[in-house]
């Protein structure tokens, strides 16, 4: 230990007589320092990497530069290296310029270093190294494993130890949620560690979905954890009607099938009928419902009740049986140019079953049909019939003897006079009409 301090005196005393003999020199030389300027940056560095520090001159005149350490200690003098710190390593060294490379960065070495140019006055520029602390991986709990639709559930993240704290985003599928977060800060202040809780309600539709716990900070990137979710859920039930494909009707079969998925999966499903009991005949399976020979009386409403752990659900059938399909010929009915046989179908009242199928088909009546074309056709051959003698009767020639002998009159009087039927005999002029 004795000969360690004597030799840290001997290096002490060694930079103090050789920055005495460089500020002699200076004041010798009379030196302008104001036309100098010493120059520096401030390092931002995560912690195990590297920092590189920069000590910059312009119109230096062969003043000698050094680097000192946040305690004041000489990292560099010049090129010489007096600190006896091996991660401490000489970039560049030049009248200009002296740079420095600091390996292996911690939290200690983080501070404001010196950078000192040997003038009269002497002159000085800090560079300030900033050195972040990563979290450590983050952590993210569930205090239940599986949550049934509807409840609440909460879900904690923790970042430990980094320097800033972090900050803890919640993402939900797609979706971003809102947590809540505390800091608590390191024994010594210069760490933190950060939990962030978040609460919500769960739905069927989260079954499965990551929920993700982000942490944003300078040192990482893509820093998170993820946790998906597992929601229990009620049964969904839906009927199917597997026969008929249509209408209901007296005398035929009808087949439902209840369909029912939930989780955990439904074990118990049952049929029943709403106010009234299911047919004594009718054929209960598992999941399906047989009721053969409808009638009627099996009209109502048909339930399928599907249960599990978390609840039971229910889908609704409502039967409405209609009149069985019959056929009836009708009568020909003949006209001058076509004849037309038809058969006419007696269909049901108009209401229907939603839930049975489609509407019945409307049939035509061909025999109407026939009957108005033959009257419309009669109708025609009336009317052309009258319009004929209407025109019939309008029309005719007309021969009269007025005039008669006239040819061998000497002039137009005598041609009147001497005329056959003159004015004479006009009672005697004849018309015919046709």
């Amino acid at each position: 230990m004795a000969s360690m301090g004597s030799g840290s005196l001997s290096t002490s005393l060694f930079l103090f007589v050789i920055s005495a003999a460089f500020l002699l020199k200076g004041a010798a030389q009379n030196i302008q320092v104001q036309s100098q300027n010493l120059v520096t940056d401030n390092v931002t560095v995560v912690e195990g990497e590297v920092a590189i520090l920069s000590c910059r001159v312009k119109n230096n005149d062969d003043s000698v530069i050094q680097l000192l350490n946040p305690y004041r200690q000489t990292i560099y003098f010049r090129d010489a290296r007096p600190l006896k710190d091996s991660r401490f390593q000489l970039v560049n060294f030049s009248d200009n310029e002296l740079r420095v490379s600091l390996s292996n960065v911690s939290l200690s070495d983080e501070g404001r270093y010196v950078c000192q140019l040997y003038t009269d006055p002497p002159q000085e520029a800090y560079a300030d190294i900033t050195v972040l602390v990563p979290p450590g991986y983050p952590i993210i709990k569930s205090e239940e494993g599986v949550v049934s639709e509807g409840n609440e559930t909460e879900m904690n993240c923790t970042a430990v130890g980094s320097k800033p704290a972090s900050i803890i985003r919640w993402m939900k599928g797609d979706k971003e949620l809102q947590g809540m977060s505390e800091v608590t800060p390191s024994p010594d202040d210069r760490m933190s560690t950060v939990t962030s809780r978040l609460t919500f309600t769960v739905s069927r539709e989260d079954d499965g979905v990551p929920v993700v716990c982000i942490v944003d900070h300078p040192a990482v990137k893509d820093f998170q954890a993820q946790k998906y979710l597992e929601v229990q859920y009620k049964p969904e039930v839906k009927i199917v009607v597997e026969f008929p494909e249509g209408l209901t009707r007296e005398g035929e079969n009808l087949e439902l099938t209840c369909q029912a998925r939930g989780k955990p999966q439904p074990q118990q499903i049952n049929w029943v009928k709403v106010d009234d009991d299911v047919p004594s005949h009718a054929i209960i399976t598992g999941s399906d419902l047989l009721i053969e020979n409808l009638n009627k009386s099996y009209n109502g409403t048909y339930r399928c009740v599907a249960s599990n752990s978390v609840g039971e659900s229910y889908d609704d059938y409502i039967l409405y049986v209609y009149d069985a399909l019959t056929t009836t010929p009708i009568p020909t009915t003949a006209t001058t140019t076509t004849t037309t046989t038809t058969f006419t179908t007696t269909l049901p009242d108009t209401a229907q079953d939603s839930r049975a199928g489609e509407g019945a088909p409307h049939t035509v009546d061909h025999a109407v049909i026939g009957g108005v074309v033959a009257v419309v056709v009669f109708a025609m051959l009336c009317l052309l019939i009258i319009l004929g003698r209407y025109f019939a009767r309008h029309k005719g020639t007309y021969f009269t003897h007025e005039a008669k002998g006239a040819d061998d009159a000497a002039d137009a009087d005598t041609a009147i006079i001497n005329a056959e039927g003159g004015h004479n005999n006009s009672d005697e002029k004849k018309e015919y009409y046709i």
